[in-house]
């Protein structure tokens, strides 16, 4: 009877026994050589979240994101998911060759990776990660981070402002350093889901030319940023 009551006991204690939470540090570098990163969101969580999925097609909270670099809905998304969420770590806009970075990150109990940011200016580019593993050994670990294009909008390269849902156009060019009076370089989106993104044209006209970008200055190829992540 004793044995019995001492090994109960011992199955509630390892059974209450609290999970130790994962602390990381994170840092982002854009790597590109004309595009900014709008307000990132780094958000810890389960296996239950993705904030976007290649080859289907955007959530509105995605799109919301992708064209406008609002990253709200997504914050409350993974919130509802009990995600720890960094919302904006560089407190703006992340230029060109910038870092950010996030220090002693206390994840809890959330063993997954995710990042996104609208590419500025695009369409509708955004970079990501979804849903990486964060490891558990203690070390130094490097991701090379792709752009992808959200397939809601068509890449007129055009910048005019827009920058709403469904709105055509590039909301703003913050290098101030493109061109205006662009016809366009297309008008329609043959991959309306979530797909690599193909970069951009761009062209050398000041005032006219199919693009409102300096083909010079902000043509990328993926990858388009560097994420150490430490575990400690």
């Amino acid at each position: 009877m004793k044995i019995k009551t001492l090994l109960a006991g011992m199955a509630l204690s390892v059974a209450a026994a609290p999970s130790f939470a994962e602390v990381i540090s994170v840092e982002v570098t854009n790597l590109t050589h004309g595009s900014y990163f709008t307000p990132l969101l780094l958000t810890a969580h389960g296996d239950n979240l993705h904030l976007f999925n290649v080859g289907t097609a955007a959530t509105p909270e995605l799109q919301a994101m992708a064209e406008g670099g609002s990253i709200d809905g997504l914050v409350a998304l993974a919130s509802a998911a009990n995600a720890s969420n960094m919302p904006n770590p560089a407190g703006g806009l992340l230029a060109p060759g910038a870092k950010t970075s996030v220090m002693q990150w206390d994840t809890g109990s959330n063993g997954y990776l995710s990042i996104v940011g609208m590419v500025l200016p695009s369409n509708d580019g955004f970079v990501g990660l979804n849903s990486w593993k964060i490891p558990t050994a203690k070390g130094k670990y490097t991701v090379m981070l792709n752009a992808y294009d959200a397939g809601t909008e068509a890449n007129d390269e055009i910048v005019n402002g827009g920058g709403a849902p469904g709105a055509p156009g590039i909301p703003a060019n913050p290098g101030a350093n493109g061109g205006t009076g662009a016809t366009g370089v297309t008008s329609t989106e043959a991959n309306q889901t979530v797909h690599i993104h193909r970069g951009v044209l761009g062209d050398t006209e000041e005032f006219s030319g199919p693009s409102d970008l300096d083909s010079r200055i902000h043509r990328w190829l993926n990858p388009v940023a560097k994420l150490v992540v430490t575990v400690e």
